[in-house]
């Protein structure tokens, strides 16, 4: 409790890389040439602007529980409100020049100086930093043509944008593909952008505004404002930075757009996706794969992993400790340890009625004491017997650093073994035992039982001052409940498409042993020990073999409880989602891990678990390695004289 990604694959070589970058890219070399040489004489009445139709919308995509039972919608509907040129604010059709196509009123609608420049861009950077399309070529593939790979519809869009070109003025094109973008949050056209972000019409827009607004189509769910305004704001930069350079804003008025570090948002509930929350998970995880166009497009039956029982019962358990107006959000994500199978996700924020914020697979906060396992398991990797081993448990300071450490009441129990550390979740302990253990093995540790977010090496993560989302922190605890082995969490078995075809790749189970089970189980028994006797003791489900650790961090900002049974792991974070905000009166306490988090998992493992038979966690196959631990920080008794 002090201050303050997934594992990169391994690379190929840089030089195959780089081919293949040029390579790839070469493509829509060769199809301007064949557009040139007389593509369009080759395919006919497939260019030609009157003989094609733009492609028709399918009907809603169908998302389905574990159980085969409907539970949400993906509406292929679109949210449009089509506007003329003299309704859009004069700073939109400047920052989307600037940031997608700067070349726009010089080119015949296919750049080849752009698309050479997104050439040399790419190959110098090893990977797709930059495409080539034109504004114009983006409105064909929008309104005309579907979005197969083939060499025919590549050829096709090129000529159709340079007949498009010639047939349109300039103004008509850009306001076209201003009503036809999608901005994200089922906003397709300016206008329905403009009143879902900001609660204005288009033609009110700021230089700010249409700024962040311009940034969105190249990938409107990671520049999402309301989701990741990180992101969206950093995004937004970029788009004043091309309106510099690009001299249609002046360095005084880019130095006072830059210096607002608001995104003035204000989202207008007439415009607000009503998807339930793990919907509107699904659909950034589609869009990943299959791009936004086919999702939008509807049609889809997505079948997935959510139990709908356990979803009802995760939701029952926020409603019971978040309910306020002014009350802090809340997430519950909950895994199966055997497959990774996610059978719960949900969130509640009643302080916004914003119940789609992604707070459990994008909202990065600090994990507090629940990180403390994770340094367990590397000092027990290591061979430390936790009821063996002993540290001071005292106020710390480390000088290299300047970091000093206290406990988290201020109470201090002199020599004590880890084991019970971990039950008083001593932070002063954790400390000296992070050093002896050392930063890299702690990220690695984390990394391997499941925190995808990345994390840099200090001491100070191990009393959670680490960025993570509730998924990370669900996975790793899923790990340890499964004695060591990580299995990819995963929300989707199968996705069927309208034509009849079926992706089945999605539900392909990805397990490794990644601890020994012994490590696991060492740990495992610690934390058992934590919900009988220690800081867990309020989320302990009676008659019950349960796990878990709490968590809170500075001027409680975010509290967590996260454990699990043999079958069955759930994390809860609670904090307020905008900003680190204190809890220090809700419901007339303040929030730590002990408290809501701890009361919402015995809720929801109560209902869950309610009417099943208990199981006990499994003995290890494997015995312990323990060794005699010579941490230089660990306490040694001074002999008497």
């Amino acid at each position: 409790m002090s201050t303050k990604r997934k594992p990169k694959p391994k690379r190929r070589p840089r030089r195959r890389r780089r081919l293949l970058v040029a390579l790839a890219l070469a493509i829509p070399l060769a199809l301007l040439a064949l557009t040139a040489a007389g593509g369009a004489v080759y395919f006919g009445s497939s260019c030609d602007l009157s003989a094609l139709r733009p492609v028709q919308a399918t009907d809603n995509s169908l998302v389905y529980g574990a159980n085969g039972s409907l539970i949400g919608v993906l509406p292929a509907v679109e949210n449009r409100t089509a506007v003329g040129r003299a309704a859009i604010s004069p700073w939109l059709p400047k920052a989307t020049v600037a940031i997608e196509d700067r070349r726009f009123y010089h080119h015949g609608g296919v750049d080849p100086v752009g698309i050479l420049r997104a050439l040399i861009v790419d190959v110098s950077a090893g990977h797709f930093v930059q495409g080539g399309s034109t504004i114009t070529q983006e409105l064909v593939r929008n309104l005309y043509l579907s979005r197969e790979k083939t060499l025919q519809r590549k050829v096709v869009e090129a000529c159709l944008a340079v007949k498009l070109a010639r047939a349109w003025p300039k103004s008509r094109i850009l306001t076209a593909y201003l009503n036809d973008v999608y901005y994200g949050n089922h906003a397709y056209g300016i206008q329905a952008a403009a009143e879902t972000y900001f609660s204005v019409s288009a033609s009110r827009l700021t230089l700010a505004q249409a700024a962040v607004l311009a940034g969105l189509p190249q990938a409107p769910s990671y520049y999402d404002p309301l989701h990741n305004p990180a992101a969206a704001l950093g995004r937004r930069d970029e788009v004043l930075g091309a309106l510099l350079r690009s001299g249609t804003i002046t360095q005084a008025r880019y130095a006072a757009a830059i210096r607002d570090r608001s995104l003035q948002l204000r989202p207008s509930p007439a415009y607000a996706t009503r998807e339930p929350y793990f919907v509107g998970h699904l659909e950034n995880l589609l869009e990943q794969e299959y791009g936004a166009a086919t999702v939008r497009a509807g049609g889809l039956k997505i079948h997935t992993t959510i139990e709908p029982r356990l979803q009802r019962a995760a939701v029952h358990a926020l409603s019971r400790v978040v309910y306020g107006r002014r009350d802090p959000a809340g997430a519950i994500v909950s895994i199966d340890p055997a497959t990774g199978a996610i059978r719960a996700m949900a969130a509640a924020s009643p302080a916004t009625q914003d119940n789609e914020l992604n707070l459990a697979t994008a909202a990065e906060r600090q994990a507090g004491s629940t990180f403390k396992p994770i340094v367990l398991a590397a000092a027990v990797e290591q061979g430390m017997n936790p009821w063996a081993a002993r540290y001071l448990s005292a106020p710390f300071y480390y000088a290299p650093l300047g970091w000093h450490v206290r406990t988290y009441d201020g109470t201090y129990a002199g020599p004590e073994t880890v084991a019970a550390a971990t039950i008083r979740s001593d932070n002063t302990v954790y400390a000296r035992l992070a050093l002896d253990v050392g930063s890299g093995a702690i990220v690695s540790t984390a990394q391997k039982l499941g925190v995808q977010t990345q994390l840099q090496p200090a001491p100070s993560l191990a009393l959670g001052t680490g960025a993570v989302t509730p998924l990370d922190m669900a996975s790793v605890y899923a790990t340890l409940a499964a004695g060591g082995v990580y299995s990819r969490p995963f929300a989707i078995t199968r996705v069927a498409f309208p034509g009849g075809k079926v992706d089945t790749g999605w539900g392909q189970l990805q397990r490794e042993r990644v601890i020994p089970d012994w490590v696991a189980a060492t740990v495992t028994r610690v934390l058992e020990e934590n919900m009988l006797h220690g800081t867990g003791v309020g989320a302990h489900v009676p008659g019950r073999a349960d796990a878990g650790k709490t968590g809170t961090t500075d001027d409680y900002a975010d509290a967590w409880f996260c454990g699990y049974t043999p079958a069955l792991e759930a994390t809860v974070w609670i904090g307020y989602p905008r900003a680190e905000t204190p809890m220090l009166d809700v419901h007339g306490a303040a929030v730590s891990g002990p408290t809501l988090p701890a009361t919402a998992w015995r809720l929801f493992m109560e209902r869950v678990l309610g009417g099943t038979a208990n199981s006990a966690f499994p003995a290890p196959l494997s015995p312990a390695e323990f060794v005699p631990w010579a941490g230089r920080y660990a306490y040694r008794p001074t002999a008497p004289p």
